[in-house]
């Protein structure tokens, strides 16, 4: 009998050898309750109606109750089908036994007798969580009912009880043998597989469930690191573009304390340089202070794989020669310059670079595309502009995490600009950037440079 208990935790498994049915919830069990109570009145109720429309005297047992009390008592332990699913199939089909010896005319006339010991294979083969100890079951009760149709035939045909008209193709006796067996045949049968059935969903559903909570689980580790490694590289890119700043400052600074009291106006101007270079680093810090706060201070480089070494120094000025490197294999890039060409900061400048790489690099991997453009728009003295588009369309492999694109996100907006990723209306990809030359007001309360 099975021994599940509420809050039992089910296995972990996801084969059907392994798998377990978590238990039945508070509101299943209650829903049980009710229908065992609800299935005893309908059963005392039916033997009632069968007695009342039956032609003549009929056997109700012991005390002229006992088909009452069996009526009554075969679909209670349905009380319990989802709690003790083998213990209830054990006892409803030992009371159906029992009520086919003791009271035939409850057991024949009474639909809801019928009912019960089918609900309980059904809850048997859906519920049990032993599944071996679930078809051990199984076939003990069936081989016990089959031998007990077969000496009902048996019985039928010493007593010759089986009437007919004798006018079919087979004698009343077989025809009557064929039809119960084929019925009895569906009867134990189709309640098995179908409680075997609503198992195999419920393995089913629980197994997607648990891929679905894997899945983003895991999507959102990716996407965690994917901001983490383009903060890291962003600290490593914010580095490279002050310390030259810092540089000069020390470099001025040195000069101008040697050369203060011999040449006043020299000092001056190099006082007016540390002074530009200092607002200037400052100015680009700010734009990605706010990230950079956020950022765990214990992280590391090496912790997440990101390799210690710095990476090269890249620039606007140098998407020229990116494109050359992308052409090739298959794929034709193209290049257009619009507007007059501006000084950019050296982060906005560094960034337009890697957006434009990430770009190319997803349209090679991840795309069909034969060609690509990549255009760098001037916008007067107010923003820049990259845009890179392509003819292709997604691969029919997996195409990828689409971490590249969270990582142009992320930058994008930490310099204060408006990104746009996706397809095109005509067809193709599209990744567009925009980034104000202006850094973006200080937050609320944060010092002024």
């Amino acid at each position: 009998m099975s021994t599940s208990q509420p809050g039992t935790p089910p296995a972990t498994g996801t084969s059907g050898a392994v798998w377990q049915r978590p238990v039945p919830s508070r509101r299943e069990l209650n829903r049980d309750i009710a229908l065992g109570l609800g299935m005893a009145f309908a059963g005392l109720v039916g033997t009632e109606l069968a007695k009342a429309t039956s032609p003549g005297a009929v056997d109700m047992g012991a005390g002229g109750i006992e088909a009452y009390l069996l009526s009554a008592a075969i679909p209670l332990p349905l009380c319990f089908r989802r709690r003790y699913p083998l213990a209830v199939l054990l006892v409803v089909s030992v009371l159906f036994f029992t009520a086919g010896e003791r009271v035939p005319f409850a057991f024949a006339g009474n639909l809801v007798t019928q009912i019960s010991q089918f609900m309980a294979l059904y809850a048997a083969a859906a519920w049990a969580r032993d599944r071996r100890r679930m078809k051990l079951t199984m076939v003990v009760i069936f081989i016990g009912m089959f031998c007990w149709l077969f000496y009902g035939f048996v019985k039928a045909l010493q007593t010759d009880a089986i009437k007919g008209a004798n006018e079919g193709m087979l004698s009343p006796y077989v025809s009557f043998v064929l039809l119960n067996t084929a019925l009895n045949v569906l009867y134990f049968f189709g309640a098995y597989f179908w409680g075997r059935t609503a198992w195999g969903v419920a393995r089913q559903r629980h197994e997607l469930e648990q891929q679905a909570i894997e899945l983003a689980t895991q999507q959102q580790a990716n996407a965690r690191r994917a901001v983490i490694d383009e903060r890291l590289r962003i600290s490593r890119e914010l580095h490279d573009v002050v310390a030259h700043h810092i540089s000069s400052i020390g470099i001025q600074a040195g000069g101008a304390r040697r050369v203060m009291e011999s040449d006043p106006e020299a000092a001056k101007n190099a006082l007016g340089v540390i002074e530009d270079s200092s607002r200037t680093a400052v100015n680009e810090m700010r734009q990605l202070l706010g990230m950079l706060r956020a950022a765990d201070p214990d992280l590391d480089d090496e912790e997440f794989g990101v390799p210690a070494g710095k990476a090269p120094q890249a620039g606007a000025d140098r998407l020229p020669a990116l494109v050359v490197s992308a052409t090739g294999e298959g794929l034709s890039v193209g290049f257009h310059q619009i507007g007059q060409p501006v000084k950019l900061p050296e982060t906005i400048s560094v960034s337009v670079y890697r957006i434009a790489q990430e770009a190319l690099t997803n349209v090679r991997r991840h795309s069909t595309a034969r060609s690509a453009h990549v255009t760098l728009r001037y916008l007067a003295d107010t923003a820049v502009e990259v845009e890179v588009i392509d003819d292709g369309r997604p691969k029919h492999a997996p195409v990828g995490s689409r971490l590249g694109h969270v990582g142009i996100r992320e930058r994008v907006s930490l310099l204060g600009g408006e990104s746009e990723i996706g397809p095109r209306p005509v067809g193709g990809f599209r990744v567009r950037a925009r980034i104000p030359l202006q850094p973006p007001p200080p937050l609320e309360g944060e010092p002024q440079s």
